[in-house]
């Protein structure tokens, strides 16, 4: 495993934690007693991609850079027939499109919704698909509560231990108040367990949403606010009953999270690029009035808006995967086995994102929106030495990495599904769809500059062929954001135009272990 020199600085944590941001004033994430951020600068890693796949069948794959959409094939049609390596198509469900994340239990799927698109029918909300059938899956119900309907966002999660489904309102960035909590013994037909707060419009829980997950044993959901960063822990101990118990504010923009095992800590992404490490120890035993400190905070210069962690472990060695949306900077391995000393050990990324590239991915980036080529949300095959990681990279598709040595991760196989040009006005759900009024990817900006910097971008170029689409841009790409599930040698996926996707790797590339679990971390 390499390890990195760090380079620390000293500098005051700024937390705004005036009393009028907070919908209930029961606490705050206290900062550490000598707060000094650990910046990586990572140049050893940070600019490296993976080795690409070995492709049994090159009859769809990637026609240039890894992971690019070319501005030549979105041009000539190309992208509309998809790219493939060693994961191929098996069935789906189109429907209106996939939301921003969508997530499953047992042979069930629940697609995120995506306000205000998912209002407009036929089908309203959630949509609920069974897949006992991988090749056929069928819609099964609409779950239209509030929140549902308000947009899900981030926040859909499920809790196997509790058999719990939950998702907060979310209709533009951040949303207030709604949260429905859902039954799924039988996944294919969810049953609301709180018709009162968090459903009646007149009983709102005090919490902030956009992002969210659960504590391994099911009794608490965490949801994260972006703007402002609050974040908030719902006692979901009696589930017709959700309430705050914990509130507060550790950065002043937050995103996605994963918990460790025990319930115990908190590693918390966060939109400048970068993670913080909080004890919610106190929130997991229930003290009367918890105690939220922030232990670290670690931050990275490539890369941003980091969107979540996944904690594993190698050895017995503790680390977290964490993804960055913006800012081409990958995913990233955190060892994490020490609290106050995180320290980032390698780096996933693929040619596209490099800085030598910034040219060609603005070049063919142009016109599909405010994304381009950005990691997402990751799934770990299993918590405990993963053997493989599978990440939706949004318009390079659906991505599967070798993490059996996490020094040396390689890319097995990949599926770019057909982009659904011209078909915007059937994908009320997809927020591909709804974006594509922007074509500059203006999350792709951070890295621009970088590559100004150095004086490896060139601007002619990069607004060539598709520089005339700054605004109403195409769907020549999708959006490919939901972490992949692990279904034995399947991946469930979803994407923003395509819908639900069930894909099948080349048993050639990858063996499911016996104790295959896919995981997302919270």
């Amino acid at each position: 495993m390499r390890s990195l020199p760090t380079r620390r600085t000293r500098r005051s944590l700024v937390v705004v934690a005036a009393a009028t941001l907070l919908p209930l004033g029961n606490g705050f994430a206290q900062p550490p007693d000598n707060p000094a951020d650990v910046v990586q600068e990572l140049h050893d890693i940070a600019d490296t991609a993976v080795p690409r796949a070995d492709c049994r069948d090159a009859s769809l794959t990637e026609t240039g850079i890894q992971g690019d959409v070319s501005a030549a094939d979105r041009g000539s049609g190309r992208s509309t027939l998809g790219y493939s390596c060693n994961l191929t198509r098996v069935g789906g469900f189109a429907g209106r499109g996939g939301g921003v994340t969508s997530t499953g239990f047992d042979h069930c799927v629940y697609l995120g919704s995506f306000f205000p698109g998912d209002l407009l029918g036929p089908a309203t909300g959630v949509q609920v698909l069974d897949v006992s059938d991988p090749a056929n899956p069928v819609p099964t119900a609409n779950l239209t509560e509030p929140a549902m309907l308000a947009g899900t966002w981030e926040s859909l999660k499920v809790n196997e231990t509790r058999k719990l489904l939950v998702g907060v309102g979310v209709p533009a960035m951040t949303g207030y108040g709604l949260i429905s909590v859902y039954d799924i013994s039988d996944c294919a037909h969810p049953v609301l367990l709180n018709p009162g707060p968090g459903t009646n419009l007149s009983m709102l829980v005090p919490l902030t949403g956009h992002e969210g997950g659960f504590s391994p044993d099911g009794m608490t959901y965490w949801s994260s606010g972006t703007i402002p960063g609050i974040v908030s822990a719902i006692d979901l101990t009696d589930p017709a009953q959700p309430h705050v118990i914990w509130q507060g504010m550790p950065g002043t923009s937050m995103h996605g999270m994963g918990i460790s095992d025990d319930g115990n800590r908190l590693y918390l992404a966060n939109n400048a690029g970068g993670m913080s490490v909080l004890d919610i120890s106190a929130v997991q035993r229930r003290d009367p009035n918890p105690q939220v400190p922030v232990l670290t905070q670690l931050t990275w210069t490539d890369g941003m808006a980091t969107q979540h962690a996944i904690p594993v472990s190698y050895g017995g060695t503790p680390y977290v995967f964490a993804a960055d949306e913006a800012g081409s900077g990958g995913v990233k391995l955190i060892d994490i086995s020490d609290d106050l000393h995180p320290k980032v050990v390698n780096s996933i990324k693929l040619e596209i994102n490099l800085i030598e590239n910034r040219t060609s991915a603005i070049a063919s980036g142009m016109g599909g929106s405010i994304f381009a080529y950005d990691s997402h949300y990751c799934a770990a095959d299993r918590p405990v030495d993963p053997t493989a990681l599978a990440c939706g990279w949004i318009s390079s598709g659906v991505r599967v990495f070798d993490v059996r040595d996490p020094s040396q991760v390689r890319e097995i196989a990949y599926y770019n599904p057909p982009a659904r040009t011209g078909h915007n006005a059937e994908l009320w759900n997809s927020p591909h769809a709804l974006a594509s009024v922007i074509g500059l990817p203006l999350l792709s900006l951070q890295s621009v500059t970088q590559a100004m910097d150095r004086g490896a971008f060139d601007q002619a170029r990069a607004m060539g062929p598709r520089g005339d689409q700054i605004v109403l841009g195409d769907l020549s790409s999708d959006w490919c954001m939901s972490a992949p599930q692990w279904h034995g040698s399947q991946l469930w996926a979803s994407c923003a135009d395509n819908g639900f996707l069930t894909l099948d790797l080349d048993p050639r590339v990858y063996t499911p272990p016996a104790d295959q679990h896919s995981t997302v971390g919270s």
